[in-house]
């Protein structure tokens, strides 16, 4: 549409039925007082204009750039928009602009309490408006193109500005899925008249923000995609601030409408919401900044990595490798405290490989931020669904609990979102939901959040945005999967793109794995579809750190070792090899319970004399007949079991404890802590990562040499512990597997199919010949020297890796397993926000093309995401009164209160393998539960006694044991 008096007179000339050129005087102004964008229901029992929602909305977004923004983003939009100050305007009229769409007939006639005021005000439409829907996003993005266009805007910037606003529903469309149904007609848009009302709304808009016309809108230049995924997000998050009807009441008159007044609203939910961005311009860290933030002196490795910080000339990757107990953790963070303070980072995300883990973090991340700034420590996000089993946790968020949960809402006028108030407040005076956790200043949260912010899902712009203004710190980066590796090589590029620092930290990270990492982020700060360092130099040992960068003359990079905090020592290795038969031969029970009782004798003679010894079994089941033959034999003996067919509240309690009694000597503390006289952990592999524990003996199933290598982590990790002669030697004794037929020349072991299942044979395979060559007449393993050799032993190393004999079943074992990983990245690259090929692409147009539409809560965004998802489920009991969680806690009917959320997120357990895909399917939803937190958790339902029967297992739950899967039924 064209701007100016000149061109709206010839737009404005038409002929009528004899062909008499006219001029329709109609003001379009009166466009402004009567076009619908909320119902009462939908804005505090008054309607709202379209003029009123889109004042609140660019009111919102200016609060937003004061109070949310960080100094980069803000200075990235300020150059996008063409000067210092101009990124805020730009930002307030693009959100201002979200709902143009709704001026059109396909909206505007679904109201039919306001057709008369439409039809008196001179608008009007075909009867195949009604028939023929045309969403408001998808109106607006294609009508404000020719707008602009008209306008005299450049076509790269309408290129990149149309699909904010046709994206604000969650899914960034193509140019051809904006176009009306052809069927309607030209209906669904109206005539020339309403051409000329959405005019009106723009200009209306333009100039409430004080900019002289239309085109003095355009931006200086196109903003990178990041910056315009950024943006899209923070879209979504004004007009859902803006639609909150608690305190953006509706307005019906247009006399009434002002930007003075929309300010003034905003400002009232800004702080009654209680948002706020996270560090700001934050100052470069004092050099003694490490004693202040964790009151010690640093390690070497701390030390180093603060160097390699410092010395990065622009934001890039850095990778700290070290092993377990060298406190990586700490020197994570204060290189991002560091990278954020350079290049202009407001907040963190830190994540680790699983939830039970990220509560310690929590904690300590907390203490960090606010020893940085007191006033910042409420203002760190846990972001799991099992958050308030956490005392700590549970502790903050209950004085906001009750605080009023229509602050904030989102727009649903379209019937395509939810009618729902917006989630529940925390400490940090925040709001929550999988959508939006990830715009809180600082998280805590399990690694696969982040994932879910690269999969092309609905409303993926939020949590990006909510992402790439932070610098990302992520432990435990070796442990991701074949699908979780390349969702996080997508978010690398993304980060590299927007020009924000991260953090990788490892025990156990293969060089290939490393080359990969860096060349992600190199490609996305260089905006190129590939675009790596071959030149890149991999550490030879560990502590190490590495760094790449991108500049305008190509990749820089650092790499810088030192020596550890505890010199190498040898690690004794010894074999305790089992039967491990078939699937289906009928001895799998017999074989199973002569292992356990192997596995029992050989405690009980270890522990003779007293000490602590951790058990990591490869499956749940394997710990659950495990413990229960070891209470049977050591009655006297305290034993813990850890698995994830606990109840989540269950789990977390045990965790606690253990990590109570077994933690290693913190720093400052003038005596080791007390540690009990004798101690037993059986534990699944929910011990093998970012668990504290500190061990005297550990006895592990054989698993892939990475994970391997994390569990001996476990073993004597504190150096002060007190610990019985016999265990004074770090001694890891291997079970899980069984010789090979000694009749048989080749001899290959044989692993339990469970293991094979999870591991795949050819990471077994590697795994062995390290650990009998280990356990042999030859060198030991020197521990953690040796870790990097081992780790490279695992992963694409070739045939001469194994015995010769075994060379033919592992050539077979691997070309299996490179079919499956090769079946896996095809399923995973089917789901990344940017598919291959269309990384160098300019605008987002399109991201969302065929897009997964349906999901089952966040277990649908981990499918994406993961190789393998724990399925959970709720376990209800059913008795002659109704249903109760496990623990007691009856189920009202209606929807479900805050406290009854609570007890079925703790009753929640993983379901055994065996049920994980057509059990899981089988499970139902409470029907009482829709829109409340838990309202995607299936249920499974228990007899009195305990006991169900799922996809034709018989299940049942032990209190000390767990879910409990006790073999076909019937």
């Amino acid at each position: 549409m064209a701007d100016g008096p000149h061109r709206d007179a010839h737009r404005d000339t038409h002929r009528d039925a004899h062909g008499d050129a006219h001029r329709d005087t109609w003001d379009a102004t009166a466009s402004l007082r009567v076009c619908v964008a909320k119902t009462p229901g939908h804005a505090g029992g008054t309607m709202s204009l379209v003029a009123t929602h889109l004042l609140d909305t660019a009111a919102v977004a200016e609060r937003v750039w004061d109070g949310f923004l960080g100094p980069t983003t803000r200075r990235q939009l300020d150059a996008a928009a063409g000067g210092p100050g101009e990124g805020r305007r730009l930002l307030a009229w693009i959100c201002g602009l979200h709902d143009i769409g709704k001026v059109t007939p396909a909206f505007q006639c679904r109201f039919s309490p306001y057709v008369a005021s439409l039809r008196a005000a001179g608008l009007t439409w075909h009867a195949t408006a009604r028939r023929f829907p045309w969403r408001h996003g998808a109106a607006g993005g294609f009508l404000l193109k020719s707008t602009l266009r008209a306008a005299g805007w450049p076509q790269e910037h309408i290129a990149w500005v149309w699909p904010l606003v046709a994206g604000h529903h969650g899914f960034l469309h193509s140019a051809i899925e904006l176009e009306p149904p052809p069927e309607g007609l030209g209906g669904p848009q109206g005539d020339e008249r309403w051409e000329r009302a959405r005019l009106a709304h723009v200009r209306y808009v333009t100039e409430q923000l004080g900019l002289p016309s239309l085109a003095d809108a355009a931006p200086a230049t196109v903003p990178s995609r990041a910056l315009q995924l950024m943006v899209s997000g923070l879209v979504v998050m004004a007009d859902w601030i803006a639609s909150g009807a608690g305190e953006f009441v509706g307005i019906d008159d247009f006399a009434k409408v002002s930007m003075a007044g929309a300010r003034e609203r905003a400002g009232a939910a800004w702080s009654k919401i209680g948002l706020r961005g996270g560090w700001g311009a934050l100052p470069t860290p004092p050099p003694d900044a490490f004693e202040r933030r964790f009151q010690r002196p640093p390690r070497p490795m701390q030390r180093l990595a603060m160097e390699a910080a410092r010395d990065m000339a622009a934001p890039g990757l850095l990778v700290i490798e070290g092993p377990t107990g060298e406190g990586k953790t700490w020197a994570g963070l204060m290189a991002t405290e560091i990278l954020a303070a350079r290049f202009g980072a407001d907040g963190v995300f830190v994540g680790m490989p699983r939830w039970s883990a990220n509560d310690p973090t929590f904690a300590r991340v907390r203490e960090w931020v606010g020893r940085i700034d007191p006033e910042l420590a409420p203002h760190v996000a846990l972001l799991h669904g099992q958050r308030n089993l956490m005392p700590e946790w549970s502790a903050l968020i209950g004085a906001s609990a009750e605080r009023q949960r229509d602050a904030v809402d989102t727009c649903d006028e379209d019937g395509d979102g939810s009618s729902r108030a917006g989630p529940r407040e925390t400490p940090a005076e925040w709001f929550f939901g999988y959508e939006r956790g990830l715009l809180c200043p600082f998280v805590v949260s399990p690694t696969h959040t982040l994932l879910h912010a690269m999969t092309r899902t609905k409303f993926v712009v939020l949590r990006a945005a909510g992402l790439l203004s932070k610098v990302i710190l992520l432990d435990e980066v070796h442990a991701a999967d074949v699908s979780g590796s390349l969702f996080l090589l997508e978010g690398l590029r993304w980060f590299g793109e927007a020009g924000m620092p991260v953090v990788l930290l490892s025990a156990t990270l293969p060089t290939a794995q490393r080359q990969a990492l860096a060349d992600a982020y190199l490609a996305g700060a260089a905006r190129r579809e590939e675009y790596g360092h071959p030149e890149l130099a991999h550490p030879d040992r560990q502590p190490a750190v590495t760094a790449v960068w991108h500049t305008p003359h190509g990749p820089r990079s650092l790499t810088r070792t030192t020596s550890p905090r505890r010199p190498s020592a040898p690690l004794v290795v010894e074999l305790l090899p089992e039967a491990a038969p078939g699937a289906g031969t009928g001895t799998e029970a017999a074989a199973r319970a002569a292992a356990d009782a192997a596995v029992a004798d050989r405690l009980a003679a270890e522990l003779a004399d007293g000490g602590c010894a951790l058990v990591i079994r490869d499956t749940a089941d394997r710990a659950q007949t495990l413990c229960t033959e070891v209470r049977h034999r050591l009655p006297d003996t305290p034993v813990v079991l850890l698995h994830e067919q606990l109840t989540a509240a269950e789990l977390a309690r045990r965790m606690a404890e253990c990590l109570r009694a077994l933690r290693p000597a913190r720093a400052g503390e003038a005596v080791p802590p007390p540690r009990p006289e004798r101690l037993i952990v059986i534990a699944s592999p929910v011990a093998e990562q970012s668990c504290d524990l500190d061990a005297d003996l550990l006895i592990t199933d054989l698993a892939p040499l990475d994970l391997l290598l994390q569990r001996i982590g476990r073993l004597h990790r504190g150096d002060d512990a007190p610990r019985p002669p016999r265990l004074r030697t770090p001694r890891v004794i291997v079970t899980g597997y069984a010789e090979g037929d000694a009749t048989r020349a080749d001899a290959v072991p044989r692993f339990p199919v469970a293991a094979e299942d999870r591991y795949g044979r050819h990471a077994l395979l590697l795994a062995a010949a390290q650990v009998l060559r280990a356990a042999g007449p030859g060198r030991p393993w020197s521990y953690p020297a040796d870790a990097p050799t081992l780790v490279a032993s695992g992963y694409g190393a070739g045939a001469d890796a194994v015995p010769a004999a075994w060379r033919d079943e592992w050539e077979a074992a691997r070309v299996t397993w490179e079919k499956n990983h090769r079946a896996r990245a095809d399923k995973a690259r089917n789901h990344l926000l940017t598919r291959q090929g269309e990384r160098e692409a300019v605008t987002l147009e399109g991201v969302h093309h065929l897009a997964h539409r349906h999901l089952d809560g966040a277990d649908g965004l981990d499918d994406l995401v993961r190789d393998h998802t724990n399925r959970r489920a709720a376990l209800l009991v059913a008795d002659g009164e109704g249903h109760r969680t496990v623990s007691g806690t009856p189920l009202p009917a209606g929807k479900p209160a805050t406290a009854t959320c609570d007890a079925v997120i703790a009753d929640t357990v993983s379901l055994p393998p065996t049920c994980h895909d057509e059990g899981y399917k089988a499970l139902s939803r409470h029907s009482g539960w829709a829109m409340s937190p838990i309202q995607h958790t299936r249920t499974l339902v228990l007899s009195p006694d305990g006991a169900a029967v799922l996809a034709g297992r018989r299940l049942r739950y032990d209190r000390e044991l767990g879910l409990v899967d006790e073999g076909p039924a019937g």
